[in-house]
């Protein structure tokens, strides 16, 4: 019996262990210890150029972070910055209070990067620089008066010195006199014509360009009148704005155009097209009587085809046109490409002007300026790479190109009035934000809910930064230089002109996301600079804006779109080296 007394407690003991140990139901204690884990373990980038650094980050749970070598601590989800100078593999390393660990490798690798030389040629004398090339559309639909001061201060700060008006396709819509649209569009009420005279053109001291109503009459039922543009001009004049450009309505070589001359409606017809610029009645001598400063134009589109609309429109309105006005959107909706805009869309761009210089060669009056009136990356639905450091590195080469090219206007389409988050937004491309927009300022309150993350408006997009950067080198007065680069030609860009003082001004790209590009400055004859400064915008500014730590996205809700960094280098001698980081644009004034 005593031998029983006591077991029978000890079993009851043994029982509620077990019953502690497995719950109620018999599955598995909520006590025993979670093992670590690590979902991921990444180097961005995985490879570098000596004195570069690369981002290490552990996404783990359960247990304390360790990086080697180096002994880092790490914090799950937090980036550790690492600078090694030999190829490395590092271990993460996360182990729980048991002393049970897990472990996962990340390598970053030492990339043996060439030393690229770039020669400005001094003696060289390329085209006349010309500050017309700083220049944004802006359009009927956004409220200029309301906006005003943020516009005024936007322009400023960026360097901006043209505007084309009234925006697009809804030129071949808008009647400036009673600021209507025919087919029901929108114009702002605001938007008149002697608001935006008094309100943003005068103001802000804008060289300005209109496009005159092909389109459409004020009636609405028949093609634009020569009239219209006439009076408009004389109105301009009258104001105190001489526009320096008309064309004679947008993009009519394309069926997306308002076009109620032809029939069926919306056909381009480039004989007919010809045919309502020239003569006595036609829109060139309309505009040219009422103010004969003003150059006319012609839409254009660099189709290279015997019969087609350049050889037509170009041949027949011979003598009837001052410029060609040209645009330039190299992508397709849904189709963007970070590496094409990057690298290669800017060049593209100088094979077309080739392609149209050609042309007036062949068809029209060779060296007819070019005005290039549109340009942008897809030509609808812009999506995140819109407002990424990619489009700005795009956006930079494009005014070195086009200051190369001895373009005579250039205006980005477009300022403001046009964020969305309905274009693309696939994680292949590189950007922090989950909005894009034609906009290369913000908006600001009239972006409402689709891109908060824009800033305050007239905050300056990657875009407008390289306006910013590229207007100390667009100097009314100066000419461009011959730059050659040799080494890597890929990834480093140059572009030159000289600058006031006697100084030269030097365009540089690094077009490689991840590694920095180590380049040596030669100025042929000179051996040395009593001052260099470098002004860079770069990738990593960019992510800077996406978060206070440089590791979108911001875990704060702060976007603070931070500005270009400029270095001050003092006396230098010469051939100067730099390290460009990537996927930057940097402006060099050497004096």
């Amino acid at each position: 019996m005593k031998r029983l007394f006591f077991l029978a407690p000890l079993a009851m003991i043994l029982i509620l262990g077990l019953a502690a140990l497995t719950g109620c139901d018999g599955g598995s204690s909520s006590s025993q210890t979670t093992p670590p884990s690590i979902t991921s373990f990444t180097a961005n980038p995985t490879s570098i150029a000596a004195g570069s650094s690369a981002a290490l980050t552990g996404v783990f749970a359960n247990g304390t972070g360790i990086i080697t070598p180096g002994n880092l601590a790490a914090t799950s989800g937090v980036a550790v910055t690492v600078t090694p100078t030999a190829t490395t593999t590092y271990t993460l390393t996360v182990t729980a209070t048991s002393g049970a660990a897990v472990t996962a490798t990340a390598t970053v690798t030492m990339a043996s990067v060439v030393v690229s030389t770039v020669t400005v040629d001094l003696t060289s004398s390329g085209p006349a620089v010309t500050d017309k090339l700083l220049g944004v559309n802006m359009a009927v639909w956004y409220d200029l008066v309301g906006n005003q001061s943020g516009i005024l201060n936007a322009f400023q700060s960026a360097g901006i010195t043209q505007v084309r008006w009234p925006g697009g396709s809804d030129s071949d819509l808008y009647h400036w006199a009673t600021n209507t649209e025919c087919d029901n569009g929108y114009a702002d009420s605001h938007d008149t014509f002697s608001n935006f005279v008094s309100d943003m053109a005068l103001p802000a001291k804008l060289d300005v360009a209109l496009t005159a109503n092909y389109g459409s009459n004020s009636s609405c039922n028949g093609g634009g009148e020569p009239s219209e543009a006439a009076a408009w001009v004389a109105a301009a004049v009258a104001a105190g704005v001489t526009p320096s450009h008309m064309t004679v309505g947008n993009e009519q070589y394309g069926s997306w155009e308002e076009d109620l001359y032809t029939t069926p409606i919306d056909t381009p017809d480039p004989t007919q097209y010809a045919s309502f610029v020239v003569g006595t009645d036609g829109f060139y001598n309309a505009i040219k009587t009422a103010s004969p400063n003003t150059l006319v134009g012609i839409d254009v589109d660099a189709d290279n085809t015997a019969g087609g609309w350049d050889n037509i429109v170009m041949s027949n309105a011979k003598g009837s046109y001052d410029f060609v006005e040209y645009h330039y959107y190299p992508e397709a909706p849904g189709s963007e490409n970070d590496t094409f805009i990057v690298q290669k869309a800017a060049q593209e761009l100088t094979t077309n002007i080739n392609t149209l210089k050609s042309e007036l060669a062949e068809w029209g009056t060779p060296n007819t300026p070019i005005y290039v009136g549109e340009i942008g990356g897809p030509y609808t639905m812009p999506g995140k790479q819109s407002w990424s450091i990619t489009q700005g590195l795009y956006a930079g080469q494009v005014l070195g190109e086009m200051m190369n090219d001895g373009v005579s206007r250039l205006t980005w389409w477009i300022g403001f009035g046009g964020c969305s988050t309905s274009g693309n937004l696939s994680p292949s491309l590189y950007g922090w934000q989950n909005f894009g927009g034609y906009n290369i300022f913000s908006d600001g309150p009239d972006d409402g809910a689709d891109c908060p993350g824009a800033g305050a408006t007239g905050t300056m997009s990657p875009t407008a930064r390289a306006f910013q950067l590229f207007s100390q080198m667009d100097v009314n007065g100066q000419t461009v230089l011959t730059a050659t680069v040799a080494g890597d030609t890929t990834d480093v860009r140059a572009y030159a002109a000289t600058n006031p003082n006697n100084a030269t001004a030097l365009w540089l790209f690094n077009a490689n996301e991840n590694l920095a590009q180590p380049v040596s400055i030669t100025l042929s004859g000179k051996s040395s600079s009593s001052s260099v400064t470098v002004t860079t915008y770069d990738k990593a500014i960019y992510d800077l804006s996406g978060s206070p730590t440089g590791t979108p996205p911001d875990p704060v809700g702060t976007s603070t779109w931070a500005p270009p960094i400029t270095t001050s280098m003092g006396a230098q001698t010469l051939p100067l080296t730099l390290t460009l980081s990537p996927w930057s644009m940097n402006m060099v004034i050497i004096q």
